[in-house]
């Protein structure tokens, strides 16, 4: 029988992976449960970090101008947005024992900012020691696109932002790096998503609910 506690879920992967769209569905399994949950997201979650979230994803990615954001501007960026996040949203909801699930979380920042444009991992791990506090996730799913269907999906989308337009390469190295800061990790599950089914749907939810005792 489930016992209310705070849990934290975090969903992982590349774009087109399927994160929002698995994330949602566990949302609506754990509701139809009764079990109070939260679908939040990365940047962004709250009305200040939405508002950071438009000027890294929408005003940074503009043609027109010549100037962009230096890398550490830009890191800056996310973890002021998840400072925001964290603060007004996660840890509220967590203190009232709500299972809380996040589209994106630390785990992207490495992913992207270290491995990606080589931001020194020092200077981020530094800052999250202010930011984190005793937040951490306890359930990690990171999940694993094959590039055609990350291809394929990303052409549907009908608004993009500036991480929709990378190239497959980059894609692919981001990925690698998802997958190498899972590794050998309890806690997290690397789960194949290319598949349009109901297969990795339930498979999550199993999961969850195995360590929720629902």
């Amino acid at each position: 029988m489930y016992k209310k506690k705070p849990f934290f879920i975090v969903f992982e992967g590349v774009e087109g992976c399927g994160k929002s769209f698995q994330s949602k569905k566990l949302l609506n399994n754990l509701k139809k449960k009764r079990i109070p949950a939260l679908l939040t997201r990365e940047p962004g979650g709250t009305k200040s970090a939405e508002l950071i979230r438009n000027l890294i994803l929408k005003d940074y990615f503009n043609h027109d101008s010549k100037e962009k954001f230096d890398k550490y501007t830009d890191t800056l960026l996310y973890l002021a947005a998840r400072n925001e996040h964290i603060k007004n949203k996660i840890d509220p909801a967590l203190k009232k024992k709500f299972v809380v699930i996040c589209d994106r979380f630390t785990d992207s920042t490495l992913a992207y900012q270290v491995y990606g444009k080589n931001v020194n991992i020092n200077f981020i791990n530094n800052i999250h020691k202010f930011i984190l506090g005793k937040i951490k996730p306890n359930l990690t799913f990171v999940l694993k696109v094959s590039t055609e269907t990350s291809k394929k999906r990303l052409k549907k989308r009908k608004t993009k932002n500036r991480y929709d337009n990378f190239t497959q390469i980059f894609y692919s190295k981001a990925q690698n790096s998802f997958l190498k800061i899972a590794k050998n990790k309890k806690n997290y599950f690397v789960l194949n998503s290319s598949k349009n089914d109901s297969n990795l749907e339930k498979k999550i939810f199993k999961i969850v609910s195995a360590y929720l005792k629902i």
